[in-house]
This record gives C-alpha cells, structure tokens and sequence, in this order.
C-alpha cells in the first residue's frame, strides 16, 4: 500500500500503513485513556515500546479530560515526545465529533508549543472506543488540514494505520476531501 500525501501550503498531510510506535517524527500521538494509564491497543503498544518510566510520569500528570491533550518524553521511542489524547468513546451524540476534532487539534497545538515540527497520529477514538472509521477519519483529516492553514508551526503531520482495510477506509476520505 502506497503512501498519501497532501501539501497545504508548507505544510504536509501523510496517511500510511504502519506501526505508530515506529515512527520517526517529533510526536507520536497516544489514543489514551482519561486516567492515561497503558491500556490495549495502540495506548499498550506505545507504553510497551517507550518503556516503564512512560506510565510513571503519566501517573504524575493526574489524567486527562476528553478532547484534551498532555504531553510526555518519548523514552525508548523515535519521538523525542508522546502527545496523550483522550478521544470520545462513540455514542452518536453531537459532542463525539467536537471532542474528537478537539483532540487532533489540541494534539497538534501542543506539540508544536513544545517545539515540534512533526506528529504521527493513529485513528483516534477508531478502536474499541467504537467511532465509525470513515467518520473518524473524515474528522481527522479535515482537522489537520484546518490546522495547517490556521497556524504554522508543524510542518508534517501523518495518520497511521494498522490494517489493509482501515487503510483502504483512510485513502477513500482522503481522496475525496483532498481533490
């Protein structure tokens, strides 16, 4: 599977197929938990592979509301810096997309007040917090690109995604909104 790209101005929106925990950007964003304690999937993977003292200085932080963001070291991590999220678990309700737009945008705001200039995403709120995936990435992209051509401080966000069929969800909505 291919790699997409979109420029905003000097500005680049990547989606690829791949494992958020290796990439080499500034961030990796961590679909957290409220208490950011390591939970499954991508949050587990993340605290698996930045070692213990992740989850330590996670405790310290005191949690995190929906639609927010807190920002740690990286440790054994690529990123210098994991970006913790709390993306709404899916109810059908109006709030679901505010705090979900409200989590990439938070995400990407933070990490470049501490001097980022790249950040990797995974499908926020896409896994067992049960937000439909097409809907979920139509939120997600469109919010980066609102980003890019609100501030201009990051210069290369990118979505990950695990699966042949998320990414397949991705490439169509991106597709479509990037034409």
């Amino acid at each position: 599977m291919g790699e997409l790209r979109h420029e905003v101005g000097d500005s680049v929106l990547e989606v690829i197929k791949g494992d958020i925990t290796k990439q080499d950007t500034d961030v990796i964003v961590n679909a957290a938990n409220s208490r950011l304690s390591a939970g499954g999937g991508v949050s587990g993977a993340i605290h698996g592979a930045a070692g213990p003292e992740l989850e330590k200085e996670c405790l310290k932080l005191g949690g995190c509301p929906t639609g927010d963001a807190r920002i740690t070291k990286g440790y054994k991590l690529k990123a210098k810096y994991v970006v913790h999220t709390v993306g709404p678990v899916y109810s059908g309700g109006d709030s679901d997309s505010i705090n979900l737009r409200s989590c990439y945008y938070s995400s990407m705001k933070l990490a470049g007040e501490n001097g980022a200039g790249s950040i990797a995403f995974p499908a926020i709120s896409a896994g067992i917090f049960g937000y439909p995936l097409k809907d979920a990435a139509k939120i997600a992209i469109k919010t980066i690109i609102e980003y890019f051509r609100e501030r201009r401080d990051i210069k290369l966000a990118r979505i990950v995604v695990f699966s042949d069929d998320d990414y397949k969800v991705f490439a169509e909505v991106f597709n479509r909104i990037t034409r």
